[in-house]
């Protein structure tokens, strides 16, 4: 049986906080609350959604630097939370990140070729011949020069240390890279450049990406499959394509209709949602997006979470609006 590369079930965050000054019962943050989500093997899967809404809890714990308060994350079917000794030690090979800002990513005091072998030396015992040969390979494949191995991060430009923390992502040749807004920190010069480069890697090496983002624009050049989080929930996923062209929830239209249209000519128009994104400290009852959206149907929205289920085919939805 074939696994995906990474599959989330059910997966949760809560965190508790004190009572206050005034006292009374703790209160209780729900960050993540119920995801729902695979990756096929060389696939990319974009998580999508407003600043808060739990894009960053959800990363953290899928690159074990959070423990779920429930739920599973599967890496080739293991799950990593359960991870001890060597297995451990293989998932960290297995998963690697790029991160928005390379320059805080990239130790200053290293060389590039030290900070790009760093990730091969801690999972595999080779040679330095063998190290310095997969170094030299990976800077080419991402566009440097062997030569530029010498050299130390702030002799390059912003760009090129991306460059810089895409080969070390790639030395232990991972299955699974997480790409957290890895081009919004980068000028727009060079956006396309980097994201043309995660296309080719993609497509030599077959590794899988998580792309965590908010810039529409590379979410729909990078991804082929779309997951919108809303409150801490994942409100509808399905094929990049056709969600960009036909989103089914109120929420994905809304947020979709920010993005400039394809062509010039499309036709274009602005969802403005009223109200400011509900805090999880005192969410919503009922659907979390009720109260500000425009298609609500009354009392079934404001007393009923709807589930995430897919009612056509066209990938899950989370909507009253699509009974199964």
């Amino acid at each position: 049986m074939t696994h995906p590369v990474l599959e989330v079930r059910d997966l949760a965050r809560h965190f508790t906080l004190g009572t206050g000054l005034l006292g009374g019962a703790p209160r209780m943050v729900k960050a993540v609350d119920g995801m729902d989500f695979a990756i096929p093997a060389g696939k990319t899967l974009a998580l999508v959604g407003e600043s808060g809404c739990g894009k960053t809890t959800a990363t953290r714990m899928i690159l074990r630097l959070d423990q779920p308060t429930r739920g599973r994350v599967l890496v080739d079917g293991q799950d990593i939370h359960a991870l001890k000794g060597a297995a451990l030690r293989l998932f960290r090979s297995k998963v690697q990140a790029v991160f928005q800002d390379p320059w805080s990513s990239l130790n200053p005091r290293m060389r590039v070729r030290d900070l790009v072998a760093e990730p091969l030396m801690a999972s595999r015992k080779l040679t330095r011949k063998e190290v310095d040969m997969r170094v030299d390979k990976v800077l080419g494949d991402v566009g440097l020069r062997p030569d530029q191995a010498r050299n130390f991060p702030h002799e390059f430009s912003g760009g090129q240390r991306q460059r810089i923390a895409i080969a070390s992502a790639l030395i232990a040749e991972p299955k699974l890279i997480v790409l957290d807004e890895p081009v919004s920190a980068l000028d727009v010069s060079i956006r396309s450049q980097i994201m043309n480069l995660f296309k080719d890697i993609q497509q030599e090496y077959g590794v899988s990406y998580l792309l965590v983002a908010h810039d529409l624009a590379t979410t729909r050049y990078l991804a082929d499959e779309v997951a919108v989080m809303y409150l801490g929930r994942v409100v509808e996923t399905g094929a990049a394509d056709a969600i960009f062209s036909a989103p089914r929830h109120p929420y994905t239209r809304a947020l979709f209709s920010a993005a400039l249209p394809g062509h010039p000519d499309d036709p274009h128009d602005e969802i403005i949602l009223s109200g400011e994104l509900p805090s999880p400290l005192n969410p919503p009852t009922g659907c979390a997006f009720h109260p500000r959206c425009q298609m609500k149907l009354g009392e079934i929205c404001a007393t009923q979470a709807p589930i995430l289920l897919d009612p056509g085919r066209l990938g899950p939805v989370a909507c009253h609006h699509y009974p199964t």
